[in-house]
């Protein structure tokens, strides 16, 4: 309650969360404000009214193919040439999260060696699009922030599982851009930009994790 009234979602919807761990890890955003309101950290409170507004509404279907999307251009199955030093750190790094999730999700990607795009097999596409379906509204809300930092659902994906890391997965989203960093050297402007986008990451596999806690 705020003020004696229920809190509502930017669309006027009620503001319902599916667990209690949520709800209090939003509450803990109004009760941290000060004398002064500040919308930047209601971060929590943006991606669920995202769910309830948007991922539980008309646009479900557009954005299950927003986020299913990704899978044509997986950013792990696009790989340098094997005599190039940087596809040894890919195998290293990509191929394991590649072949889990062939495993969780009965599929098969192509690996891909350069940036020609080469379709996925239609029947990897039908059943990761299933995977995305599957997904409820909140988690929903959270993949299509986790595959726009990623550009990879195969890391969205993981990130969803209860033993994921998410510095690891991270890491493996970034791997291309640290290969050229070690190699030409960091940019300021460009680290503070990563730690943005990485506090974003983070923050979105804590909103899907709290919507599913217990």
């Amino acid at each position: 309650m705020l003020d004696g009234r229920a809190i509502k979602t930017a669309g006027g919807k009620a503001q319902h969360v599916p667990t209690r761990a949520l709800a209090e890890a939003m509450a803990e955003e109004w009760a941290s404000q000060g004398d002064e309101i500040d919308p930047r950290t209601f971060q929590l409170r943006d991606l669920a009214d995202y769910a309830i507004d948007v991922a539980s509404g008309d646009a479900r279907d557009s954005l299950i193919d927003e986020i299913a999307a990704y899978a044509g251009t997986d950013t792990l199955c696009y790989r340098a040439d094997p005599d190039e030093p940087l596809h040894k750190r890919q195998l290293d790094i990509w191929e394991p999260l590649l072949l889990d999730a062939e495993r969780r999700h009965d599929v098969h990607f192509k690996r891909v060696s350069g940036i020609v795009h080469r379709p996925q097999p239609d029947e990897t596409l039908a059943r990761l699009q299933a995977a995305v379906a599957a997904q409820d509204a909140f988690a929903l809300a959270a993949l299509r922030m986790l595959t726009s930092l990623s550009a990879s659902l195969v890391i969205a994906l993981a990130t969803l599982e209860r033993d994921a890391d998410g510095d690891n997965l991270w890491r493996a989203a970034n791997l291309e851009e640290d290969w050229q960093a070690e190699h030409w050297g960091r940019d300021a402007e460009a680290e503070e930009a990563r730690r943005a986008r990485s506090d974003a990451f983070q923050l979105a596999m804590r909103f899907a994790a709290l919507a599913r806690a217990g």
